[in-house]
């Protein structure tokens, strides 16, 4: 994914737009198809972002509950998912958490930068707790396991073929590393965007890999044995493993740490490992800033039934509507908890599969339509992406070349990176929209794939019925490629103007 990130962050610094990624998209594809794969990205984007939003809500609310499991409380029904009082619990508290978000958004936008911070700091609070004092509590209390379990130990609880089976745990790794995308949704109002916006694709993929990697290392050797994890009941299991490891009284001091964080710092991974921990990206209120830029953008170019409406800013430039429209999204698709919580996965589980499958589509699209063209891209594949990745300056000459000519010979480096990208999300694709456990019945059906074909129908639909001169007329994509990444790349392709 950190490839990814850097074949993103090339040509995010070319065209840094919000709802930057259907324009990367239209531009990848060139003149011919830029207005089909536009509007496909469009609302693929659309459906993942404002999905994220009620996941991580629910995702929080799961924390919460299952501190009802650490202390012995009775629910009426029992705590079990088959229970509609539990489900309808588990339905207001995520509404009101996903109103809380929605309602921090409506703070001064002053104030993000200090609300940032702090959840940057609390973030690092809660990593170092865990790398320090949750290894100490499992020393004290139930061991660690072994270095032979945890790097060579498998377990299949699918039913799958024995590779496909180790094939299904991309699910939740690949799902960590997706959302980087967040910073070129706001490039349009971040300073030097050609620069920064790619930075901050390319140094949150970087960070959440490395710090992923350490916090999934610690806590295979953190966790009870097999027998005990698959038994424990809360909703969220390492509340349990908090409270197992360092004791009851702590670990409501660790569930509310990772409460906040989810809060105000979350990203979108499974919920059965610390999603506070696996952090950086995106955050629920945070992801409500990117994911309002990103619907605005796609409302003012006029991709979205009532397009007027949401593309309308208040007076100091914010895309409110468009945080209403996110929260209302949100507030309808929680309520699929009440039914059937599998409803509800299975629409938490597509929202991951149109953010992949975007990434490998530009990946893609580079590849076969447009490899040798952005080449004035400030964080261009190569030693010009090294050199503004670390600030370094000079040399601009050499790297502006991108490792070759200027058109196209010796782009070797690059054209890897694009395939690579390409395949990697392919699979990832293909695993987010495979049933999880065999053999496939109703009860387990993985309806991702009947949710992203119907979404890519109306984005279809939308591309057919939109007149072309609307939105993303032929002249705008042209002069977008001519500019090759100039500083006049984002007026060129903004869409319709």
């Amino acid at each position: 994914m950190t490839i990814t990130a850097a074949v993103l962050a090339e040509i995010c610094s070319a065209l840094p737009l919000s709802g930057s990624i259907y324009i990367w998209a239209a531009e990848s594809a060139g003149p011919k198809y830029a207005r089909f794969f536009g509007f496909v990205v469009a609302w693929w984007s659309c459906t993942a972002w404002m999905t994220f939003t009620a996941s991580n809500c629910q995702t929080t609310a799961n924390y919460i509950v299952s501190q009802l499991v650490v202390w012995d409380v009775s629910f009426p029904g029992g705590i079990s998912s088959s229970n509609v009082k539990w489900r309808a619990f588990i339905w207001a508290v995520s509404e009101a958490l996903l109103l809380l978000s929605v309602l921090i958004n409506r703070l001064p936008p002053k104030w993000y930068s200090m609300v940032f911070k702090f959840s940057v700091g609390l973030m690092m609070l809660d990593f170092f707790l865990c790398v320090i004092w949750l290894p100490i509590g499992v020393s004290r209390t139930y061991g660690f396991r072994s270095a032979g379990e945890v790097f060579t130990g498998t377990y299949n609880g699918t039913g799958a073929p024995p590779a496909w089976n180790w094939i299904l745990s991309f699910l939740f790794t690949a799902g960590t590393m997706t959302g980087f995308d967040a910073s070129g949704h706001i490039a349009e109002e971040t300073k030097n965007a050609s620069i920064v916006a790619g930075k901050g694709i390319l140094t949150s993929a970087i960070a959440t890999g490395v710090l992923g990697f350490i916090t999934t290392i610690l806590f295979l050797f953190c966790t009870p044995d097999l027998d005990t994890l698959f038994a424990l009941e809360a909703p969220q299991p390492f509340v349990q493993i908090y409270a197992m490891a360092l004791g009851k009284g702590p670990s409501v001091f660790m569930t509310i740490i990772a409460v906040i964080g989810l809060i105000l710092f979350h990203e979108n991974v499974d919920e059965n490992v610390d999603v506070a921990l696996c952090y950086l990206v995106q955050n629920t209120s945070i992801a409500i800033v990117a994911a309002s830029r990103l619907i605005f953008a796609v409302a003012r170019d006029g991709v979205l039934p009532m397009s007027s409406w949401i593309g309308t800013v208040t007076p100091n430039g914010q895309p409110q509507n468009a945080v209403t429209v996110i929260y209302i999204f949100g507030a309808i698709l929680l309520c699929t908890i009440l039914p059937s919580t599998v409803a509800f996965t299975s629409l938490v589980s597509a929202g991951a599969v149109p953010t992949i499958a975007a990434y490998g589509l530009i990946a893609l699209l580079r590849l076969v339509m447009t490899p040798d063209r952005f080449l004035g891209s400030k964080m261009l594949l190569g030693k010009r992406m090294v050199r503004a990745l670390f600030g370094w300056t000079g040399g601009e000459g050499e790297a502006g070349r991108g490792g070759g000519g200027r058109r196209g010979g010796g782009r070797w480096l690059a054209k890897l990176c694009y395939l690579s990208a390409a395949v990697f999300n392919a699979l990832i694709v293909a695993v987010d929209v495979s049933p999880f456990f065999f053999p496939v019945d109703a009860e387990n059906f993985n309806f991702a794939c009947v949710i992203f074909g119907a979404v890519t129908i109306f984005g279809v639909l939308s591309w057919w019925f939109t007149p072309e001169e609307k939105w993303l007329r032929r002249e705008v994509v042209l002069k977008a490629l001519e500019s090759d990444g100039d500083e006049n790349a984002d007026e060129n392709a903004a869409a319709g103007n």
